[in-house]
């Protein structure tokens, strides 16, 4: 009786080609099958979610899950974004009262020319904020009361610190200082008569050695209640602020400054009753949260089985590359099998489900972290935004971007730290030579700021303009310093910069017309010539190669 034969058809042979397999030829064309079987395999695994469906039918729940996950992390972000919004204007617009109320002549400025000169104004001015706090309740218009420690309330403290001991004498060109900090306070009850004779004739203690002295603060908190968001539909919170008036005279160079610092702690107020349905609305919103962490949790499963999947694949590749072909598969066909928008795609979810629950805590008025919540959820959400380019890149058109991109990096990543070199140079060097005689350049953050604008073109002239001439010398290596960092940035430097994106875009166009250059994996894969709609990958099993026999063969 003759051996019964199987016909076998391989990718390669999608119509009519067959092999004939016998029971003598069983080890080689098993052989043959398994290296058939995981063409197919990866080159499903390298299908987009449309070829996907079509070569399996499997429904692409990943697309599904990131397009309502855009939809609902972008909704909560706005909602946050509505509610952080009304509590940084709070605290802003408190802090603008502050000064206005404690500050003796406050004018709104933006720079630091707020500071006195004499003595007698610094006895005025810690008496005029004294006499404020006082009678805050007839001043403010807004719903300011004194912070109260069971049934008394906090007092107002005023502290000066000065060196131990300290004889000066400039004249002589002598001193003798001991630099240990001492500290003085005395301290203002709430309901201390606003007529007190002792606030006019300075009889508080407060006697100020001012060759000694380093600061004058003053410290008290209050209390209020963000009303605003109510009519958001969210229940007020109760604002404590703890204000420090600093007078600083570290310097001892006859200028005092003064400063105002307000710290804000936010929590759920004790007794409040609002009419309406506000709480529903704060229930609603944290449903909505828990269905946004839930969206995330779905997303995070399945992008860490796909990565998990690719890992395999990876393995049994470079496995089969080693025992059939002894080859080592390179280090580039290795991270073929790592998707990096899978991992942007874990990062941002963690990143939205840390953020959504510090947003529940928050709504709950558990926490106050508004400035943790809002990078959690802003970057989540931007990483997001920026993994929707992932499926764009499915179209040809739209991908050039994507391939720029990808191309270019590692050359611009090697231009930009030979280009760092060069500006950290021009760094240090306008910091240290430039920084007494112009005022951008007196930190090494300030002259980077300075150093980045005037790449871009921004602020040139006042750069020029703002350079004192007290040293001709110190100002004519400005000139040379400044022509030379913007004639090299500008006309060499960033003109390099967009000739390396630009060649490298041409070149990717010319591969989009002339076909991409093959690695060995995909010159691999490419053998397999099995159309997404063949139906040969719905008999596909993805984790057993055992039954590979069932999968490719046809009796």
């Amino acid at each position: 009786m003759e051996n019964p034969e199987l016909v076998i058809k391989t990718c390669s042979s999608l119509e009519e080609h067959e092999i004939p397999y016998s029971s003598s030829q069983g080890p080689m064309s098993e052989e043959l099958l398994t290296e058939d079987q995981l063409r197919r395999k990866l080159k499903f695994f390298f299908m987009n979610p449309c070829e996907k469906f079509r070569a399996r039918g499997r429904k692409p729940w990943k697309l599904c899950i990131q397009i309502l996950k855009i939809a609902m992390v972008t909704i909560q972000l706005v909602f946050f974004g509505l509610s952080n919004e009304m509590v940084v204007t709070f605290k802003e617009e408190n802090t603008i009262a502050f000064k206005h109320l404690f500050l003796k002549g406050y004018v709104d400025r933006r720079d630091d020319t707020y500071a006195v000169y004499r003595q007698e104004e610094v006895y005025d001015h810690v008496t005029f904020a004294i006499k404020q706090y006082l009678d805050l309740r007839n001043l403010s218009v807004g719903n300011h009361a004194y912070e109260k420690k069971g049934a008394e309330q906090s007092a107002m403290a005023v502290c000066q610190h000065f060196y131990k001991q300290g004889s000066i004498f400039p004249g002589n060109d002598t001193f003798d200082i001991d630099p240990e900090i001492q500290t003085e306070c005395f301290y203002i009850e709430p309901r201390t008569p606003i007529n007190d004779p002792r606030l006019e004739e300075n009889q508080f203690n407060l006697t100020l050695d001012f060759h000694r002295l380093v600061t004058v603060e003053i410290m008290f908190k209050l209390k209020a209640i963000n009303l605003q968001t109510v009519r958001h539909h969210e229940l007020p919170d109760c604002y404590d602020f703890t204000v420090t008036i600093t007078f600083d005279n570290k310097a001892h160079s006859g200028r005092i400054k003064i400063s105002l610092d307000n710290d804000v702690s936010i929590r759920e107020c004790t007794d409040w009753h609002v009419s309406g349905s506000i709480q529903k609305n704060t229930h609603y919103m944290m449903i909505f949260d828990a269905f946004v962490i839930l969206t995330c949790l779905s997303s995070l499963t399945l992008c860490i089985r796909s990565v998990i999947k690719g890992i395999r694949l990876q393995r049994e590749y470079v496995r089969f590359s080693h025992h059939r072909f002894r080859m080592k598969v390179s280090w580039a066909d290795h991270m073929e099998f790592v998707n990096g928008w899978y991992i942007l795609i874990i990062v941002s979810d963690v990143l939205s489900i840390i953020g959504s629950i510090l947003k529940m805590e928050i709504q709950a008025k558990s926490l106050t972290s508004y400035d943790i919540c809002s990078i959690l959820l802003g970057t989540s959400t931007m990483l997001v935004w920026l993994g929707v380019i992932r499926y764009l890149g499915f179209f040809e058109k739209y991908n050039l971007l994507i391939l720029t991109l990808r191309a270019a990096l590692p050359n611009v990543i090697r231009f930009c730290c030979c280009a760092a070199m060069i500006y950290l140079g021009y760094c240090f060097c306008g910091w240290i030579v430039l920084g007494p005689y112009h005022v951008k350049f007196r930190s090494l953050n300030m002259v980077s700021e300075c150093l980045f604008s005037l790449i871009n073109g921004d602020d040139m002239f006042a750069t020029f303009a703002i350079m004192q001439q007290k040293s001709y010398l110190v100002w004519l290596f400005s000139r040379i310093y400044l022509y030379s960092f913007i004639s090299l940035f500008i006309y060499m430097v960033l003109s390099l910069f967009i000739a390396l994106i630009t060649d490298t875009y041409e070149t990717i166009k010319h591969y989009q017309k002339d076909g991409f250059p093959e690695s060995e994996l995909h010159a691999f894969v490419s053998e397999c010539k099995d159309l997404p709609t063949s139906g040969r990958y719905r008999l596909e099993d993805d984790d057993d190669l055992s039954v590979s026999m069932l999968c490719c063969c046809k009796q």
